[in-house]
């Protein structure tokens, strides 16, 4: 409403304007004019036809033409009898009772044009919307209850942060509930957790289901190139959060503002910590901030400064963490809602077969595999298509446009089978999804494996297959061609680095022991970032070096010992993939026990995965039930494909 008042004010300040400059355009022409003497001599003489009478104003016409005008400054009761006289046509115009207005108007208009001007733009520069001088204000956005229809409903795999969350609006609904049991209401809650859990999704249920003024506001928006701006925003901030108290202040992605202080190049005054030590004020200061809840999201808990993450500031932190399979369904269940599926589509095996997915990454899988069906024009949505769905995610587009020769695509075909017949026979090892040798975002194959489970750790042996795995490329273009190619470079660089990790961080040597070879140091002036500091002598080094090489080198020996014992099944899975480019695990099992795989011509599409009688080849030849239970292929969790 102030704003529609100042509109009006300022449209009708220009209709004044444009009232004005009418009236000076339709102002009449001046006649010439004669002293009052010469008028009666005029008179006199019979010179004059007409005269009009206005006041103290006479105007009139010659005899001959033309106009003129004189003054009365006197009156005058000969003049009438004069005119009557000399036959003097004459008009007398009554007096205007209300010509004072006019008056004042014209010879004050000017200046009080200019005053309203003047004032207009003062309460233009003190006030927000983005005018002069109104960066001190908060961006922060109130949300209505209608503007946002998000609840709780749309939230899916964070059961224990609604809770939490719930709990909150409990307290804002129903605060004698808790407050007669001593219960205060919390200052602060903190969502942490990996990008696209859903932390500002969850903020903006709140909005929907609290019945209380929400605002909204980033963290980046507070800091600018004015220095106080951005502690003149955060006072702004909760003196606005103060007169709509109870009330909730989501700041998202807090840790533009909440770095730990100290972190200044050069010693000068550091904007960023002046408004971090005027939130820390705010939140917890002399002043009370009853039913001001202030929630905050970040993906970088670690580099917040401690004074902001104690009780009294943020008592709670919630964290958001991965769904698990039960929350992994009940996200695909939101997100298709209002997706045509199929009757074969089954929603707990797209959850199972996608360990380590996100609720953004969930939402893509459902929108890519959308898109796949309307561009081949189906009517609803399969199985097939979240399946390449899914291998468009993790491994990328296909690039079957890319012109490759064959001496390319023959060493791309050996070097997948290697890795994927590695994989397939070391037990323990993540069960294969798919191999493909058709270039896939920058590598021109890809071998992917996905885990039965949701993993958290990972055991030594473990590690060793995947050295082993990532190995398998390199020793099968050395077994086949006779040669080394750079299409392992990126297999050696992640085998090296999971061999230091293991020597230096996780402690899985038996040489070095159970230690931790060169501290992360925080380093407070490169803004906490971490940085490795060497705190091993030079001998020690070494040890090191020869316990990484030796880690890797055991990975190429095992890698080698398997391919040379079982060189024909290599060489048939090498022409199996040049003939088909694409083959999933019940292919390859069919290949390495002998049973050539099914064409594309065949009845059975090459999408469809086998189920729970699959069987995979342990280490000893023996057969051991696999671990794939959906029949379309979607299993295990995030990818560990190996690119050539």
């Amino acid at each position: 409403m102030n704003q529609f008042y100042k509109n009006l004010a300022l449209w009708i300040i220009i209709a004044f304007i444009l009232l004005a400059l009418v009236n000076m355009i339709n102002q009449p022409v001046e006649s010439p004019k004669v002293v009052y003497s010469e008028f009666l001599d005029l008179v006199e003489n019979g010179e004059v036809k007409e005269v009009k009478i206005d006041g103290q104003k006479v105007t009139g016409e010659y005899t001959k033409g033309g106009p003129f005008q004189t003054d009365i400054l006197i009156e005058d009761p000969e003049l009438m009898k004069l005119l009557r006289k000399k036959g003097v046509r004459t008009v007398v115009v009554p007096p205007d009772t209300n010509n004072w207005y006019t008056n004042v108007l014209i010879s004050w208009f000017p200046l009080i044009l200019l005053l309203g001007i003047w004032i207009f733009f003062m309460r233009q520069m003190q006030s927000g919307g983005g005018k002069a001088l109104s960066f001190g204000k908060s961006k922060a956005r109130l949300m209505g209850e209608k503007k946002n229809q998000t609840t709780f409903k749309d939230v899916a795999g964070a059961d224990e942060a609604k809770e939490e969350l719930h709990e909150i609006i409990e307290f804002l609904k129903e605060p004698q509930k808790f407050s007669k049991l001593g219960g205060k209401i919390p200052k602060g809650v903190l969502l942490v957790g990996p990008p696209g859990t859903g932390k500002t999704l969850l903020a903006r249920a709140i909005a929907g289901e609290a019945n209380v003024p929400f605002f909204s506001i980033s963290g980046s928006d507070f800091v600018e190139m004015f220095v106080g701006v951005g502690a003149s925003r955060v006072r702004d901030l909760f003196d606005q959060g103060k007169k709509n108290s109870p009330c909730i202040i989501f700041i998202d992605e807090i840790d533009a503002v909440g770095r730990h202080r100290g972190a200044g190049l050069g010693g000068g005054h550091d904007e960023r910590e002046q408004t971090l030590n005027q939130l820390l004020v705010e939140m917890d200061g002399f002043e009370n901030n009853e039913g001001v809840i202030l929630i905050a999201a970040t993906n970088r808990p670690d580099v917040l400064d401690p004074a902001l993450l104690r009780p009294g500031r943020f008592d709670r932190q919630v964290v958001v963490a991965r769904p698990d399979i039960k929350g992994r369904e009940g996200i695909l269940k939101v997100h298709t809602s209002q997706v045509p599926l199929d009757d074969d589509v089954t929603l707990k095996t797209i959850a199972r077969g996608t360990p380590g997915f996100t609720g953004a990454d969930l939402a893509n899988l459902v929108n890519e595999a959308a898109l796949l069906a309307a561009r081949a024009e189906k009517k609803v949505v399969t199985m097939v298509d979240f399946e390449n769905a899914k291998d468009k995610v993790l491994m990328g587009v296909e690039r079957r446009s890319m012109v490759i020769t064959e001496k390319e695509k023959k060493n791309t075909a050996y070097h997948e089978a290697g890795h994927a017949l590695v994989a397939y026979l070391l037990p323990g090892a993540d069960p294969l999804h798919k191999v493909t040798i058709i270039p896939r975002g920058r590598a021109l194959g890809v071998t992917m494996q996905l885990p039965e489970d949701d993993k958290h750790t990972y055991p030594r042996k473990y590690l060793i297959n995947n050295l082993a795995i990532m190995m398998g490329g390199r020793v099968a273009e050395e077994i086949c061609l006779g040669e080394m190619t750079t299409g392992a470079g990126n297999d050696i660089e992640r085998a090296t680095e999971t061999a230091r990790k293991m020597v230096c961080e996780w402690g899985m040597s038996e040489k070095m022991g159970p230690l931790t070879y060169g501290t992360k140091e925080e380093q407070v002036f490169l803004g906490k970032d971490f940085s490795s500091q060497k705190n091993f002598s030079d001998e020690t080094a070494k040890l090191i070096d020869l316990e990484v090489k030796a880690l890797v080198m055991g990975g190429y020996n095992t890698a080698m010992d398997l391919l040379t014992k079982n060189r024909n099944s290599l060489e048939k899975l090498s022409l199996a993939l040049l003939e088909h480019e694409t083959l999933d695990l019940k292919e390859i099992a069919e290949i390495i026990d002998g049973k050539p795989p099914k064409s594309d011509n065949d009845e059975t599409p090459k999408e469809e995965l086998p189920d729970d009688s699959v069987l995979a080849k342990d280490k000893k030849g023996k057969k051991k039930k696999g671990p794939l239970d959906d029949p379309e292929g979607l299993l295990g969790g995030m990818p560990n494909p190996s690119p050539a």
